[in-house]
């Protein structure tokens, strides 16, 4: 990964490092945040899980305007002003004086994290042929583990040494980059806006609904992010449900590390395999594999299967991110390609509902009734992604001749 990395140009190198120091600060901070609203606010469980959680819902849904701007605004510009914004938001984090200030701060957050992501996927998509394309998706997903993996853990210890040295680490991070990018950005990187009169933004959002491809992508994408978005969650539900405190504690540890530890070492190996000509395979496969590690998971009575059945999920979670976004990269036009990413960012909200439907599920049901759900929502998204798929064929000629 590493060797194929020094074969880009330094604007892509420079937009994967933002996306790694980016996650990375909000990693740090953002799992400790149930105990910052628990101890500074004296919060219940459920008003923190309503506060993350809707900071997180509203933050995607402006994400989508967000994609807009990546089309408007030149991308040097837009970057700097996301990567500020989100250092801002992190420096109010712990100064606020008053919860709605905090919360403000967080739907900054999350929504700069978002945009700047957008702004990320488009660079690419305009630095480099479709054909490279999924290898580079593939390393943004591997660093982007990366920072989820060791940023809770730095968290944890900086956490111990004072309770606002998370954000002021996730601000300094942060404010590193801008200053980086702010000499080192590429002040010629330009978005992808049409050289004719652009529409407002209520007008392409009319043009999308009318993308029959688009909506079935960004559908399928919400309801298989129901399954992979937040399994860490829901899994957590089920096993506090199922057996004791210690024992659900010490899987739920081993099984989002093997998650991890997979993700890093197999996904460029993997990612850069899936090409525009077999998206359909792979996707079947990526779902295919989900299915299978529920399946897994629903009949898991001791760790080694839960660590084979994390495995085989993995395997899925792996073939599908790329995938999806090559999906959208090919059915996007050009001067629209910031809007496009920006409504699959939609699908982020899969992962939201996925404990919320969980948790209603282990209250009412059986506990094993929510491996049912879910493989049913894998089911129902495969099919709306074979929907789109079967009109894919124009939009990758179209790529083609762009590229």
């Amino acid at each position: 990964m590493l060797r194929t990395l020094n074969n880009y140009p330094g604007t892509i190198k420079l937009l994967l490092s933002g996306s790694l120091i980016l996650t990375l600060a909000r990693a740090i901070t953002l799992p400790y945040l149930v105990i910052y609203l628990s101890t500074r606010y004296a919060l219940s469980v459920a008003d923190i899980g309503l506060v993350i959680g809707s900071s997180l819902i509203v933050g995607s849904l402006l994400s989508l305007y967000g994609g807009y701007l990546v089309d408007r605004i030149a991308s040097y510009r837009l970057i700097l002003a996301c990567v500020a914004v989100f250092t801002l938001g992190f420096i109010g984090a712990f100064a606020a004086p008053a919860l709605w200030l905090l919360y403000l701060c967080l739907v900054s957050i999350n929504l700069a994290y978002a945009v700047f992501d957008i702004a990320v996927k488009a660079g690419v998509a305009q630095q480099l042929a479709v054909t490279e394309r999924s290898a580079v998706f593939s390393i943004k997903y591997t660093l982007t583990n990366i920072g989820y993996a060791v940023g809770p853990l730095l968290g944890a210890w900086l956490a111990q040494q004072g309770i606002n040295l998370p954000f002021v680490t996730s601000s300094a991070l942060a404010a590193g980059f801008f200053a980086l990018y702010l000499t080192q950005g590429d002040r010629q990187l330009q978005s992808g806006a049409s050289p004719h009169q652009p529409l407002s933004f209520l007008a392409l959002g009319r043009q999308l609904l009318r993308d029959y491809r688009l909506i079935c992508f960004t559908l399928g994408g919400l309801l298989s992010a129901v399954v992979f978005g937040q399994f860490s969650a829901y899994l957590s539900q089920y096993l506090v449900v199922t057996e004791s405190a210690q024992v659900a504690y010490s899987t739920i540890s081993t099984l989002v590390a093997t998650n991890a530890l997979l993700v890093i070492a197999l996904q460029y190996a993997i990612g850069r395999r899936i090409t525009p000509n077999h998206l359909k395979q792979w996707l079947a496969a990526g779902l295919g594999l989900f299915l299978l590690g529920v399946a897994g998971f629903a009949l898991s009575t001791s760790l080694p299967l839960w660590v084979l059945s994390m495995v085989v999920f993995t395997l899925g979670e792996i073939i599908v991110f790329p995938a999806e976004y090559m999906f959208i990269d090919l059915i996007a036009p050009e001067h629209l390609r910031g809007l496009y990413y920006g409504a699959q960012n939609l699908s982020s909200l899969g992962g939201a509902l996925g404990p919320i439907l969980c948790g209603m599920v282990l209250a009412s049901q059986p506990a094993q009734w929510i491996f049912y759900m879910l493989g049913a929502f894998i089911v129902a998204g495969g099919l709306f992604y074979w929907l789109g798929a079967a009109r894919l064929e124009p939009a990758r000629n179209t790529a083609r001749a762009g590229t």
